[in-house]
């Protein structure tokens, strides 16, 4: 049995077993199978296309781990292209070019690359640069070129492009995990004035837990958009957007005149049965004429002190990315939806808001930590979903203190209001 054969027939066993019982197969590369064949099991989950692609070839369990999903690449595909029609050139202009300076597996560069006429897949890892050499045909791409060099040197020769794309690595030479622009490789802030001086536009996939407002200083004015984005209710990446050559008669509402926009994205983890990724997606601008959107859905203010106003409405608790972005003022303008307190991040509605960008609950009841209240609300209640935002006590106390086992279809927020009262509120999605 070859090791391609032997890839194949065992590529859904577990590599463990596998690799027990090497001294099976002796014509087998076994280093090799197993890891092509766990590879391929991530992508069976990270990259469905790919997976289903006969011939890819996949890399070392950490470049799959550091790459980017299916939903998260094909998000930036979207991103690309709408600026390429925003600078009017369209999908695969023939004076369109883009490089991927920060090549890694390829996987944003497989996706992105489609939209342009040429395309640069730039890596200094020669072993990575050699597997998506081979990848890039099987995955029907024919408009590449590898190089393999460092992203510095690279960028230094190269001509003008009409995007760049970077992921530094967040890694330091000790292998330890880094958050900030400058801890990464490259340091885009030194590379700044030659990346802007040669694209039009530059996409920058940053680390979700890097405070993005400072990003935007740190980039010194060239932030034209900010996109926060989750996949299954998880931030994944904080993609920026910098465009500060771009004249502002080629932007919409996004440019650097008007301000920075801010997109707050929610992708689903798995394609509908037409293979498209459905969203949720909340924007605003900040800076600029248009700080607030337009109001959505207005519905009149309702909550004060009295608990029983929150009854029979309904609560909303946002998604990961409007959390990173805390524009929680914005959300309750344009929804027409109000905050139960300052720090509790869920708001409440005397209506239906279909279009929230979160998880959407019917309130059945509310109650305080009062024992005669709680044995009222709870009743024979054995079992609810509990979440604490902004109350003294932990998920783990509460529920202790409740006598109620995880899961069913009851949800209990514990929050604090603006009056300062403890409430729990007792839902149903």
């Amino acid at each position: 049995m070859t090791t391609s054969e032997f890839i194949l027939q065992h590529r859904l066993s577990n590599p463990r077993d596998l690799a027990l019982q090497a001294r099976r197969y002796p014509d087998v590369d076994m280093p090799y199978a197993l890891n092509q064949i766990q590879g391929w099991q991530t992508a069976r989950q990270k990259l469905p296309s790919w997976a289903s692609c006969d011939g890819v070839v996949y890399p070392p369990h950490l470049n799959m781990e550091q790459c980017s999903s299916e939903p998260t690449a094909r998000y930036k595909q979207e991103v690309a292209l709408r600026w390429l029609n925003k600078l009017g050139v369209g999908h695969g202009g023939a004076t369109t070019s883009m490089a991927d300076l920060t090549g890694g597996f390829g996987v944003d560069f497989s996706f992105t690359s489609r939209c342009f006429a040429s395309a640069t897949y730039v890596e200094r890892n020669s072993s990575l640069c050699d597997v998506v050499s081979g990848n890039l045909p099987r995955l029907g791409i024919s408009n590449a070129n590898v190089v393999c060099a460092e992203a510095e040197d690279s960028l230094a020769t190269m001509p003008q492009q009409t995007m760049l794309f970077l992921d530094p690595a967040r890694r330091d030479e000790h292998g330890a995990k880094t958050v900030l622009i400058a801890d990464c490789t490259p340091d885009v802030c030194r590379l700044l004035p030659q990346l802007m001086s040669k694209a039009r536009f530059v996409m920058l996939k940053l680390s979700p837990m890097l405070d993005w407002h400072k990003a935007i200083a740190d980039l010194k004015g060239t932030v034209d958009e900010v996109h926060i984005v989750s996949v299954g209710g998880e931030c994944k990446e904080l993609l920026l957007v910098l465009a500060g050559k771009v004249s502002v008669s080629s932007v919409d509402s996004g440019s650097l005149e008007n301000g920075v926009r801010v997109y707050c994205v929610d992708i689903m983890p798995k394609a509908d049965a037409d293979g498209e990724y459905k969203r949720s997606e909340f924007c605003y601008t900040i800076g600029g004429a248009a700080d607030n959107p337009p109001t959505l859905n207005p519905q009149p203010s309702t909550l004060n002190s009295q608990l029983s106003t929150l009854n029979s409405q309904f609560l909303f608790e946002p998604n990961a990315s409007i959390m990173k972005a805390g524009c929680f003022a914005e959300l309750s303008q344009a929804y027409g939806v109000e905050a139960i307190g300052p720090n509790s991040h869920l708001f409440v509605s005397s209506g239906r808001v279909e279009q929230f960008p979160g998880r959407k609950f019917a309130i059945k009841a509310v109650c305080t930590l009062n024992k005669r209240q709680l044995k009222q609300t709870l009743g024979t209640l054995k079992q609810a979903n509990i979440a604490v935002r902004n109350f003294p006590m932990s998920v783990a106390e509460l529920r202790k203190r409740l006598k109620l086992r995880d899961g069913g279809d009851t949800y209990i927020f514990a929050t604090t209001t603006k009056d300062g009262e403890h409430v729990l509120i007792i839902c149903r999605k």
